[in-house]
């Protein structure tokens, strides 16, 4: 399963090897072209660094994730992909992470390389919350206003999530509702069958993950 980091998220981490350091921006994105902005920005605050390497993951509807990874002028392999395995590795999408490397002075070899960006990017993700997408329908119901407050408490009280609210004539609600609950019989009974709900689509909720 595909877990997400929360939203908003961004937080810096630091990593020392052989006096080089390792300072890992890891952020929630939820498109190619805000992974790439995170990456310019990196660049911005640390223009000292003599490599700014990459990688991120990003989910895109009906189509396989995208997937990029930068050496930024390390040697070919031994920063960006390993860095995008511990993406692949802890099952984590719409996140980008990026090492600002300050060299130290010490060549590290291939191999030392490869390790230091898989732990900084580690390191970054131990320190991160989780959360787990869920696809929920949207249902979609009309009240007058004087039922609207009460059917709003009754139906969050009963497990579902107001998405929208609109207050005309009428009250409009959207709600996310679990995909096990049979919101037209809920409704039917809190409204002595006044109100019918009207099937809107679906969303997505970030729940916490366990």
């Amino acid at each position: 399963m595909t877990l997400w980091l929360p939203r908003d998220y961004r937080a810096e981490t630091s990593l020392e090897v052989k006096r080089s350091r390792f300072v890992t921006t890891l952020a929630r994105v939820d498109s190619e072209d805000a992974a790439r902005a995170v990456v310019a920005d990196v660049r911005r605050a640390h223009p000292a660094a003599r490599h700014h390497c990459s990688a991120f993951v990003v989910e895109v509807p009906d189509a396989q994730p995208v997937e990029r990874s930068s050496d930024d002028g390390e040697p070919a392999g031994t920063a960006g992909m390993p860095m995008l395995e511990v993406l692949r590795g802890a099952g984590v999408s719409q996140a980008v992470a990026v090492v600002a490397r300050y060299f130290g002075g010490v060549l590290l070899g291939t191999g030392g390389l490869v390790r230091a960006y898989s732990e900084s990017v580690s390191q970054a993700l131990d320190a991160a919350g989780r959360v787990r997408p869920v696809v929920r329908p949207l249902y979609a119901l009309t009240v007058a206003h004087a039922d609207a407050g009460r059917l709003q408490a009754d139906l969050i009280a009963a497990g579902l999530e107001l998405v929208d609210a609109r207050f005309a004539e009428d009250a409009e609600f959207v709600f996310a509702a679990p995909a096990e609950l049979d919101v037209a019989a809920l409704v039917a009974r809190l409204t002595r069958g006044g109100t019918v709900p009207r099937r809107a689509g679906e969303t997505v909720i970030e729940e916490p993950a366990s």
